[in-house]
């Protein structure tokens, strides 16, 4: 049987670099060496392609499909899936408008309030407007287009508010404010595509303190999943989270994080490539559905080559 030849492509030239690394070695690694001729491609910390870019999209091209496992700026927003669109690779995933529009956490909160989908009262900041922004409470601040979590913090005193608004600018020449949330930290993920949709179990984040770049990758966080949510909560989200994905024109596989309050789910935000290292929190979510990690995998590649 011919080996289906499937690029992997990781790193990236941004902050989320090393956890793209992770996801993406994961991922080669648990492609079935019977069934596919994995090539690794590893975008450095400077945004530089192995050999330069006009050969590294000469090895893609050799390709039958790649799996553009790059979080972050420069990946996930669309950048990467616009460059194998135009070399004409099939690949896995979301594409140039809606990596684009879900990592715009701005654009994001505007198509949810259209459906009908709650979000955190929020503003937006730029460097020009941020100074004349005033405290009215706790609030999370968070780069407009970022991931992991670099540059978010929750903000409960007045003291430390241009700190974090300084901090957040340093990630991103746009900034969200939002007023906190209280709720229960609860992720949904979706996968459709030509094999049909599937709705993971919802999964529930229980973190020491605020879910931030070190809780997210330190360990010290515990995944509950299923989560134990009562059959309306766990029906409001699917909703919500598949409303979303229609909504983005998602492709493959995407989370999609709520908080779950007493009047409901409010979204937090959406991500079109999720870490995917078989301990993230996606491969989790369909493990408990019966998916295994490898089946996931293939299931992606599959869809992507249909």
């Amino acid at each position: 049987m011919t080996r289906i030849r499937a690029a992997v492509i990781g790193g990236g030239g941004n902050g989320e670099h090393d956890v793209s690394l992770a996801s993406a070695a994961a991922v080669a690694d648990a492609l079935d060496p019977s069934r596919y001729d994995v090539v690794r491609l590893t975008v450095g910390r400077d945004g530089a392609w192995p050999g330069g870019l006009p050969a590294a999209v000469g090895i893609l091209q050799g390709c039958d499909v790649a799996l553009p496992i790059v979080h972050g700026p420069r990946g996930e927003d669309g950048a990467l899936a616009a460059l194998l669109d135009l070399a004409g690779v099939p690949y896995a995933g979301s594409g140039l408008r809606a990596g684009a529009l879900a990592m715009d956490k701005w654009v994001t909160k505007l198509i949810a309030e259209e459906l009908g989908i709650r979000t955190a009262p929020g503003r937006l900041l730029t460097a020009r407007t941020v100074d004349g922004y005033a405290w009215s409470g706790p609030v999370v601040v968070k780069p407009v287009a970022a991931g992991s979590s670099l540059g978010v913090a929750a903000v409960r005193a007045p003291g430390d508010l241009p700190g974090a608004l300084a901090e957040a600018l340093r990630h991103d020449d746009r900034v969200l404010v939002e007023r906190v949330v209280e709720g229960r930290e609860v992720d949904v993920a979706v996968l459709d595509g030509p094999g049909g949709r599937i709705v993971s179990p919802a999964l529930e984040i229980v973190a020491d303190g605020f879910f931030d770049y070190a809780a997210k990758y330190g360990g010290a966080t515990t995944f509950l999943v299923p989560a134990p949510i009562d059959a309306a909560a766990g029906k409001a989200l699917e909703a919500a989270a598949g409303a979303m994905f229609d909504a983005l024109g998602c492709r493959g596989v995407a989370r999609v994080d709520f908080f779950l309050t007493a009047d409901g789910p409010v979204l937090n935000e959406v991500n079109t490539m999720p870490g995917l290292t078989e301990h993230s929190q996606v491969p989790r979510m369909f493990a408990a559905a019966g998916m295994g990690y490898p089946d996931l995998l293939d299931r992606l590649i599959s869809d992507a080559l249909a």
